[in-house]
């Protein structure tokens, strides 16, 4: 990789983590070594008159001169139909070295953008971002090589890795749903105006989470009582948000604790991943190591791949 003309001596490369509602960028030295992280609001869905090329260029201002540009990988959403340049998806299984094969490049850029991961056949399913966090979590703790990984988030991602690949995956559209049900559906009219997502500490979430495991019915038929447990005097109306969450967290797990198994590691938000610590451990899984900010680890080990 090029040598730096920033303030940074030693930087390597600047890594794009850029999603749907933010975007992060990180200048990494030798060894992916961190040496600067900034973050704006800008996702995809939120950046005015789609400026990407104004984003990139604020976001890394004086990362790297006109005349000798650093080079830049990105992953996320930005190479979604809805991004700046749209990167093709690469078939399961798939690790960090079939993601630098298929790298797009954004034209009149020093930016190449790393491929999403797609699922054919009976069960199909996409990701674009997620394979990234793996990577990086994989770079951080090779033990993971083998077993399941779970990335909560609007959509949800169990994973099973193999080999250090990625082999299949199911997506649990469990943050979405929650946003849905909380400012379109009636489940949500019941909670205190203005009040915060509910605490993985509260009760109502517990009981959620326990109702969710014993639904015979399913989660179709359960969600109503997130409203009825209030009306009855069961539940205090603050807490109803607490509960729905609750229960949504609670039959994910049941499915993907069924499907998949007990997972090796959690990857993502440290306080969204928290909440389903509290959740494993209500069902006597301890132990489960949450990994954060893995995206930047995954860029530098792509490109090294890349660079090869």
């Amino acid at each position: 990789m090029p040598a730096s003309t920033s303030s940074h001596p030693t930087a390597r490369l600047v890594a794009l983590d850029w999603g749907s509602s933010s975007f992060r960028a990180y200048l990494l030295g030798d060894e992916g070594r961190i040496l600067e992280r900034r973050a704006e609001p800008w996702g995809i869905l939120q950046l005015p008159e789609r400026d990407f090329r104004g984003a990139f260029d604020r976001i890394t201002a004086g990362w790297s001169s006109a005349s000798a540009p650093l080079a830049a990988i990105a992953s996320g959403m930005i190479g979604s139909a809805q991004g700046w340049v749209e990167a093709s998806y690469v078939d399961v299984p798939a690790g960090a070295e079939q993601l630098a094969r298929e790298l797009t490049p954004v034209p009149g850029t020093p930016i190449r953008i790393v491929p999403g991961l797609a699922q054919r056949g009976a069960a199909p399913d996409v990701m674009r971002g997620e394979e990234t966090q793996i990577v990086g979590a994989l770079a951080a703790e090779p033990g993971f090589a083998d077993g399941v990984v779970v990335l909560p988030g609007t959509h949800s991602k169990w994973v099973r890795l193999a080999g250090g690949r990625i082999r299949e995956f199911t997506t649990y559209m469990t943050g979405e749903l929650f946003s849905v049900l909380r400012t379109h559906s009636i489940l949500g009219r019941l909670a205190p105006p203005g009040g915060g997502d509910p605490g993985i500490d509260d009760g109502a979430f517990a009981r959620g989470v326990k109702a969710a495991q014993h639904a015979a019915g399913g989660l179709g038929s359960l969600l109503f009582s997130a409203r009825a447990s209030v009306l009855v005097g069961d539940l205090p109306a603050g807490s109803s948000l607490g509960y729905l969450s609750g229960l949504l967290i609670g039959d994910e797990l049941r499915a993907g604790l069924a499907r998949g198994g007990r997972p090796a590691a959690l990857i993502g938000d440290p306080a969204l991943c928290a909440r389903y610590v509290a959740a494993l451990e209500q069902l006597g899984i301890g132990e489960v190591p949450v990994l954060a900010d893995t995206a930047p680890a995954g860029l530098w080990t792509i490109a090294q791949y890349a660079s090869r």
